[in-house]
């Protein structure tokens, strides 16, 4: 399986890190869409679905609206699924119509490398290449894009978001998230993954009782980030609060790698005999740690 480039540095986090993070080009133009007074009168919603062969071990890129949900699957066909949701917002069927025509997406695919790309009223330099007389008017107005998207399970995915849920599930390999604000729901049992929210909740799953490949490093700026272990799970766990907030601890049998290492904003824990490190950080907020299927 081709992997991702990425080296040691995927694992050191720091609250400066982050901050250049969420300044790349991609989230700063999603982060410019401007919020109106009032959502205008007319809707219009229009689906698109696209299938692409697609072997295992390829990867898949995800550009998202500045809104709009993500859910990605993992299945055991040899192709990807797509299925795009457009929701737009005007005052006219004409204003329609022209925000129709820029607010979309686009599939970029070779033999091992799919790219799905949003465009639309929040890219200025897009506007200028393909729209250069498109009203002011309607760059403002709120619109999304919700995707859902199965792919092979092992499958290399970098997905970068701004305003929207977030659900990945099934899939196996190097992962890098980045979203803006979200309630994400990740469900893993393997691979490298790197994930990166700035504002809202995390929950992770994982489903085994023991991690498939190098390890993993989720981190939230702000906000609760759950993570709940399969009974039985081996694994190494860090997790740390940067500023305010607390580590609450809630699975059972885990033990100190160092000593004193499990305090109220930094935890070093081995869960059974170990394994693979995964690594969960909060700048303000809370990381609860529990047993899956456990209800307080």
């Amino acid at each position: 399986m081709r992997i991702i480039k990425s080296t040691s540095s995927i694992f050191t986090f720091s609250l400066s890190v982050l901050s250049v993070l969420f300044l790349s080009p991609v989230l700063a133009q999603q982060g410019k869409q401007t919020k109106q007074d009032a959502t205008p009168p007319l809707t219009r919603t229009t689906s698109r679905h696209q299938t692409f062969r697609f072997a295992y071990g390829g990867s898949l890129t995800v550009i998202g609206a500045p809104a709009g949900s993500i859910t990605i699957e993992g299945w055991q066909r040899n192709e990807i699924d797509l299925s795009a949701e457009i929701e737009l917002h005007a005052g006219s069927a004409q204003d329609l119509d022209r925000l129709a025509a820029v607010n979309s997406f686009v599939a970029d695919e070779d033999s091992n490398h799919i790219r799905i790309l949003t465009t639309g009223t929040h890219d200025r330099k897009f506007l200028k290449t393909v729209a250069k007389d498109f009203p002011k008017s309607l760059i403002g107005l709120p619109w999304k894009i919700d995707y859902r998207i199965k792919v092979p399970a092992l499958t290399d995915l970098e997905i970068s978001a701004g305003n929207g849920p977030i659900t990945l599930s099934g899939v196996e390999g190097a992962i890098r998230l980045n979203a803006l604000e979200s309630t994400a729901n990740l469900s893993l049992t393997g691979g490298l993954v790197a994930a990166t929210v700035q504002t809202g909740k995390i929950n992770i799953i994982v489903p085994t009782r023991s991690w498939h490949g190098l390890g993993a490093e989720i981190r939230l700026a702000r906000g609760d980030l759950n993570v709940e272990l399969a009974p039985g799970f081996s694994g190494d766990i860090n997790a740390e609060v940067l500023r305010n907030g607390e580590i609450k601890n809630g699975f059972p049998d885990l033990l100190p790698r160092e000593s004193n290492s499990l305090a109220a904003h930094s935890f070093r824990a081995r869960a059974g005999s170990g394994g693979a490190t995964l690594t969960f950080t909060v700048g303000d907020g809370t990381i609860t740690i529990k047993q899956a299927g456990f209800k307080e």
